[in-house]
């Protein structure tokens, strides 16, 4: 079925749901579209935008063994991806993808990364794509802090905060972004902190870290939005973690939980992709008044 209108506009509605829209203004013998001079130009416009088929996707997790990237993991295999849990230590890479693959038998892979080492994340990469023959997310969630003042901080602990909170996120994504490009697809997930916004006293070298990631993600952002990559910082309040080296506060219900930023990780990558939600804050709702 088509209509023609009296405005030059022409509208065919063709079978399996698409719609094909074409548009002639005629001046001294050309035809334009929006004020260019071209041909007949014709515009298909689905009407689903894709959005994200879990069961098809290959995810990499760093810092994935515990807390909000184990979180993040389990949701993602409880939607039927498959997922590759990365830690630098093997005893817990191996733990955690065993555990995993009780939930979901065949979704779940471990694969050792110090993300600190260049090698090792192009490794990783490489790794995943080798056996998979894809890979269509990745999660820099690997972090941690140190947590004094300047004049008491040492270089050790400032260079380790950087060189994972930071350079890490950094490794792992340019070691992915060839392979994301490649495919013409592809989603970069950062997990910052409301730290990035937000100073504190003893936070000297963890702000640094969290500031310098969500400079970074944006820049990112820019770079591959064109190339069909996309990159979202998510940045979560307090989460009732082992992130201090205690374990989870069964006291604390105030704070967001690990499942809370997974949550939010999976809804962003739901998006259809026409949009992108770059920058996300996640806040508990009711922290303790001070």
């Amino acid at each position: 079925m088509w209509t023609k209108r009296g405005d030059g506009i022409a509208v065919l509605y063709p079978l399996r749901g698409a719609i094909l829209i074409w548009i002639e203004e005629r001046e001294q013998g050309l035809v334009f579209r929006r004020g260019f001079g071209v041909p007949w130009k014709r515009v298909w416009a689905s009407r689903r935008s894709q959005v994200t088929d879990f069961e098809r996707i290959v995810a990499v997790v760093t810092g994935a063994t515990r807390g909000i990237g184990w979180a993040i993991s389990e949701a993602l295999v409880a939607r039927g991806g498959r997922v590759v849990i990365s830690s630098r230590t093997a005893s817990d890479v191996e733990d955690s993808a065993s555990k995993l693959s009780e939930q979901g038998p065949g979704k779940a892979h471990g694969i050792v990364c110090d993300v600190r080492d260049p090698e090792q994340c192009t490794g990783l990469m490489q790794n995943v794509v080798n056996r998979f023959g894809q890979l269509d997310i990745l999660v820099n969630n690997a972090g941690l802090g140190r947590f004094a003042p300047i004049q008491d901080l040492s270089l050790e602990d400032w260079d380790l905060q950087i060189r994972t909170n930071l350079d890490g996120a950094f490794h792992c994504s340019r070691a992915a972004v060839p392979h994301l490009i490649e495919a013409g697809s592809g989603w970069i997930v950062n997990i910052g902190s409301l730290a990035g916004r937000n100073a504190f006293s003893g936070g000297v070298a963890y702000n640094a870290s969290k500031w310098g990631l969500l400079g970074m993600s944006e820049a990112m952002m820019l770079d591959l939005r064109h190339q069909g990559v996309r990159v979202t910082c998510v940045m979560p309040g307090s989460v009732n973690t082992h992130f201090f080296g205690d374990e989870p506060d069964a006291d604390a219900s105030w704070m967001l939980q690990p499942e809370d930023v997974a949550r939010a990780v999976l809804n962003i990558l739901s998006f259809p992709d026409r949009a992108l939600p770059s920058r996300v804050e996640l806040r508990p709702t009711r922290p303790p008044e001070k």
